[in-house]
């Protein structure tokens, strides 16, 4: 077994890693730029909400209140009529990603330290690479990847959107784990 806090390195390091790599995904391969689509008559679409005074949050429409009135004739035309939206509101105002980049490599920093975690519970020191990389790249993945497929089960988020996420989902594990694997205490 391995202390987690003598893994602080590579918990550290490989958040840092991910970091970098996900904005070489994001800002120069750019695969991701065509995940979301623009609305068609964005102005008026958003002219009409705004008076609505939503709140941030997630919303669904048609929303039934019920189970029994999921299954009334008029909430079934509504669905047959559409459309049939979720969204997600975001407070209005200025966009900042300093935030949202600084809670991004959080997450990267929890990830590692779950990946931290199960392989110093598994492994002794002085594990081989090979090893280290796969348990801990393993649960990276896991961490990076498998939460995005139920939002394309039950929120129909594009497929194609979801695989590209799973991938990036496992470029990042495959870099935690080859950082594990480096950094992993000798005997």
């Amino acid at each position: 077994m391995v202390p987690l806090m003598s893994l602080w390195m590579p918990i550290l390091l490989s958040a840092v890693i991910v970091f970098v790599a996900s904005s070489i995904v994001h800002m120069v391969l750019k695969y991701h730029q065509n995940d979301w689509e623009k609305l068609p008559q964005e102005d008026q679409v958003l002219d009409a909400l705004r008076p609505l005074n939503l709140q941030p949050g997630e919303y669904v429409a048609p929303k039934p209140i019920s189970m029994a009135e999921s299954k009334a004739p008029a909430f079934v035309d509504k669905i047959k009529r559409g459309p049939v939206i979720t969204m997600t509101v975001i407070p209005p105002g200025e966009w900042t990603m300093g935030s949202r980049l600084f809670q991004w490599f959080l997450f990267g920093v929890l990830v590692s330290i779950f990946a931290a975690y199960v392989t110093g519970r598994t492994l002794p020191p002085g594990s081989e690479y090979l090893v280290v990389m796969r348990i801990a790249g393993t649960v990276a993945f896991m961490g990076y990847s498998l939460a995005y497929v139920p939002v394309s089960i039950w929120y129909s988020r594009k497929w194609s959107t979801t695989f590209k996420n799973v991938f990036d989902g496992l470029i990042y594990g495959l870099l935690t784990g080859g950082t594990f694997g480096w950094l992993w205490p000798a005997m």
